[in-house]
């Protein structure tokens, strides 16, 4: 078998015998590895570089298109940006793949049933990082969700499930709330479900189904969601699967992938040889699979579940009674090492049939009749009732282009407004086309231009469109 070339970082705190641990059972159990290593995480950000990773270092990624990292520390105070979101967005690592599994008796659980894999969408939504203060007391951060990043991701999901042998594919979102972003993720999950009939598919609020998943989660196989809800509810996940400390993850794109430990870089336990490298181990695994040698990460997966049965663990998921020999980093991945070729009794087995999905394409769409309607133009407004500024800014016409409502944190405070609606410095005000007809931008500017030359403090524009006659803007409460 030829070398893969792979892309590794021993990152801070407890990375570096962490990976030691992850690559001395990767070598003897014969994964074929051309490795080049790179310097990423504290060192790195505090000589100056506030991305954590030196320019040549993306050089190699762009060479290997595997990476396996460590964890690493990012240094407290502003101006350092998360090396995981900056590395998944530049090289387009779309979709976060995190099995969580328990593996009672030998890791204490109250879940001895579960097998959950969440895919988690991991370039768009609020992790988009798109935030602004706009007034004295109000700060935005813009929930981005695209029909092509969504599809992606949820057909990649569909994908993983037909893969891996799974049977069900459940979405988790709030699109009674937001009717518009988590709605298209309804919208496209149920169209894409179609093109699957032989998996089931199932739709949760995603509150409630955090709930079901907190208490049941042998009720689910495979969970796809958006950016925010999938890191909260992975990380709940794989905690009450047994440990944090034992979740691995896969960070896939069409050209890259990373593969990682879910666990941060716990520099208290540093260098004592104390830390569980399970889940970098699990990353590992996942990389193997990827990389086309699944036979490999069968022995590594065997192997390590072997030795979980046989009750050696590091002190992370020592429990008296179940567990029979505590050891430390060093001694766990010896007690691997040795078990290479064993297969677990309790446990399941592992058998890895497939690769994991890549190179997810979404459809070409037809162009769309896209029309300017109206515009919302944001103000910071604290001189009176909201009475005083819907009155002020009635006076305002332009072609017919009046207001038609106010806001205050998205509920309706202008016209009849009620008095017991608590109000900020910031304020959404609607013009529409009296009659309910298509404006034009230059309508739009001069609106603007008005409300400026009258002293009023415009902080922020949304034109308001149409697709095909369907509103693409959100209704107001109220």
């Amino acid at each position: 078998m030829n070398k893969t070339p792979i892309t590794v970082a021993y990152g801070d705190g407890i990375g570096p015998e962490i990976m030691q641990a992850t690559l001395n059972i990767l070598e003897a159990a014969g994964a074929q590895l051309d490795i080049e290593e790179i310097k990423i995480g504290e060192e790195v950000y505090k000589s100056g570089i506030t991305t954590g990773m030196e320019p040549k270092a993306w050089d190699s990624l762009r060479r290997t298109k595997v990476f396996l990292k460590a964890p690493i520390t990012t240094p407290q105070g502003g101006g350092y940006k998360s090396l995981n979101v900056t590395t998944r967005k530049a090289l387009g690592l779309y979709a976060n793949v995190r099995p969580a599994r328990s593996y009672h008796p030998f890791v204490e659980t109250k879940h001895p049933k579960m097998d959950v894999v969440i895919i988690r969408e991991n370039e768009e939504d609020l992790y988009a990082g798109i935030e602004h203060r706009q007034t004295s007391e109000v700060y935005q951060c813009l929930k981005l969700i695209s029909r092509p990043g969504t599809e992606k991701i949820i057909r990649y999901a569909f994908e993983y499930a037909r893969s891996q042998g799974r049977k069900k594919v459940t979405c988790f979102v709030k699109d009674n709330i937001m009717k518009l972003t988590d709605g298209l993720y309804t919208k496209i999950f149920n169209e894409v479900g179609e093109e699957y009939p032989d998996l089931e598919k199932e739709h949760w609020i995603v509150d409630i189904g955090a709930a079901k998943l907190a208490d049941t989660p042998e009720l689910f196989d495979v969970i796809v969601m958006p950016n925010l809800y999938g890191d909260i509810l992975s990380d709940v996940a794989a905690q009450i699967s047994g440990s944090v400390g034992i979740a691995g993850s896969a960070n896939i794109g069409d050209q890259c992938a990373m593969f990682e430990a879910i666990h941060g870089s716990a520099p208290r336990r540093a260098g004592q040889n104390l830390a569980n490298p399970s889940g970098l181990l699990q990353g590992a695994v996942l990389m193997l699979q990827h990389i086309g040698q699944a036979e490999i990460a069968e022995k590594v997966q065997n192997a390590w579940l072997k030795t979980l049965e046989d009750g050696i663990h590091t002190y992370d998921i020592f429990k008296e009674g179940i567990s029979k020999e505590k050891v430390g980093t060093k001694e766990f991945a010896e007690a691997v090492i040795e078990r290479i070729g064993q297969k677990p009794h309790t446990l399941t087995p592992i058998s890895y049939k497939e690769a994991l999905p890549s190179q997810i394409k979404p459809k070409e769409l037809p162009e769309e009749n896209k029309e300017l309607v109206g515009v919302d133009i944001f103000l910071e407004w604290n001189q009176g009732a909201p009475n005083i500024l819907g009155d002020k800014l009635a006076q305002y016409q332009v072609e017919g282009l009046k207001l038609r409502v106010i806001t205050n944190r998205g509920v309706k405070v202008y016209p009849e407004g009620f008095p017991e609606t608590f109000c900020t410095d910031h304020w959404r005000c609607r013009f529409l086309d009296e009659n309910d007809e298509t404006i034009s931008p230059n309508q739009v500017a001069e609106l603007y231009s008005k409300l400026v030359a009258e002293g009023l403090n415009c902080i922020k524009t949304e034109n308001l469109y149409t697709f095909n006659g369907e509103a693409g803007y959100s209704a107001v409460h109220g």
